[in-house]
């Protein structure tokens, strides 16, 4: 079958793309354009639309109404794959499954169970998988070069790789990755699946070292070894012209002048932005605050946690659960803590992009905790656009970790009493310190904006 996108010399693939459509109540449809790192890079490839294709799932009824009415634009092709086994492949693996081996989330008294539900899902995501590889398959231009994204999309190598042999395919895990112990949780025959499908690649790259190395320890331990495949690191930094310009605007600049009222004159500010994603560590950063307020006395009243956690994943239980604690101890905090004219927790639930760079601005202390990140782009956003310079707490299990650790202070993020230590140590840092480490901060955080990070892993494939 040739494909009406056929002869694309440059392919993307990854779960979401770069463009949504909603459906209107008239009838017609409105296509929302995204940004990130994959867009820019793409865009940087060349001018044509003709040499580069990117195929992404249609995720809601608006955009599986624009594959049915053949709506799209120029260099993206829609895959309207069955509701229910993109929801089976997502939720029941991908988010619920991948995501939690990976992040390390597991209750393992409890979980996981892998019996035949988790059977039949796992073959919603084979089913998933192989509809993006036939799709990469009909679309790709003799020996042209494709990059795979992420968990979602890890048996895709190996699937391509068996229709098109002559492509150079690379896969990039924007996630950490498990060590082996951990790992080998999963059932043998699935661990073995999703290691020989991500080693249908050329190359497969990852965030950091740490996670690169622990995946080619899982490949020694289950499968060998590595295959031949090429292994890489692409630390993906913040958009430094981007951000500045765009935190400049009046919107922010009206957030900004709200918060400032919010928190009251003087007072120092501690600022958080995250989903409400497990992995995130909200619930133990809330302990930490709250424990600088009853060990250190003298920041009562003096400090205000800024607190943005935008809720994530919402169609799972599990999620629901967690965003409902965070709102409960920031609750507990104020009800103790607060007095007229003081609210120790700002909490907005509300994802609101503006006022996030206004806290980002805000920022004397950025807190950035996670249990495990691939990355975390927060860490590396904040600095760049800080007005006077804030001081960075960072566990040390965040992949930013490894650019950032010698300018951060760095936090067991298990150990609720010694981020509270590290908080202290943040506010009463001097001035000149502060803002020597933002400078740095900054510097590393933007070494590898998103469209140079996109071109490096094309390079490295087609080299």
């Amino acid at each position: 079958m040739v494909s009406e996108h056929a002869a694309a010399q440059v392919l993307v693939a990854s779960n979401r793309g770069p463009v949504t459509y909603s459906l209107e109540e008239n009838g017609e449809l409105t296509a929302k354009r995204g940004g990130g790192g994959l867009v820019s890079g793409l865009s940087a490839i060349g001018d044509s639309a003709g040499d580069s294709l990117w195929v992404c799932a249609a995720l809601g009824d608006g955009d599986r109404e624009a594959v049915r009415r053949g709506v799209g634009e120029p260099g993206v092709r829609m895959l309207d794959i069955d509701p229910q086994v993109h929801a089976d492949a997502y939720n029941g693996i991908a988010n619920s499954v991948l995501w939690f081996v990976h992040h390390m989330l597991y209750q393992t008294p409890l979980e996981p169970a892998f019996g035949p539900e988790f059977r039949a899902q796992w073959a919603s995501y084979e089913t998933y998988n192989r509809a993006f590889a036939e799709a990469l398959a009909e679309s790709a231009a003799g020996g042209a070069a494709v990059l795979v994204q992420d968990y979602h999309l890890a048996l895709v190598p190996g699937m391509l790789r068996e229709l098109r042999p002559d492509l150079r395919i690379g896969h990039f895990s924007h996630t950490p990755w498990a060590p082996v112990d951990y790992f080998r949780m999963l059932p043998d025959d699935v661990a073995e699946q999703l290691l020989r499908g991500i080693l249908g690649a050329d190359r497969a790259a990852f965030l950091t070292g740490r996670w690169a190395d622990a995946f080619t320890e899982c490949c020694v331990a289950v499968i060998g070894g590595t295959s031949g495949t090429r292994i890489g690191v692409h630390g993906l930094g913040a958009d430094a012209d981007f951000l500045r310009e765009r935190a400049g605007r009046d919107d922010v600049e009206e957030r900004l002048v709200a918060l400032r009222e919010q928190v009251g004159t003087g007072r120092r500010v501690i600022v958080r932005v995250d989903r409400t994603e497990l992995s995130k560590n909200i619930v133990r950063g809330l302990l930490a605050y709250r424990e600088l307020l009853a060990s250190r006395p003298e920041w009562r009243e003096r400090v205000v946690h800024v607190a943005f956690a935008y809720p994530s994943r919402q169609d799972l239980a599990v999620y629901r659960e967690y965003t409902a604690s965070v709102q409960k101890l920031a609750d507990e905090i104020n009800s103790e803590y607060g007095v007229e004219g003081w609210t120790p927790v700002v909490l907005h639930v509300k994802d609101d992009f503006a006022r996030s760079l206004a806290a980002y601005r805000l920022a004397d202390v950025a807190l950035v905790n996670p249990i495990r990140d691939g990355m975390n782009l927060v860490a590396k956003e904040v600095p760049v656009v800080s007005d006077e310079g804030c001081v960075l707490v960072l566990s040390r299990e965040a992949g930013a970790y490894e650019e950032l650790g010698d300018d951060a202070l760095v936090v067991n993020p298990y150990d609720v009493s010694g981020t509270a230590s590290a908080l202290h140590e943040a506010l009463t840092m001097p001035v000149e310190e502060r803002a020597e480490r933002t400078k740095r901060l900054a510097a590393a955080a933007t070494a590898l904006p998103p469209a140079q990070w996109f071109l490096d892993q094309l390079r490295a494939l087609q080299d």
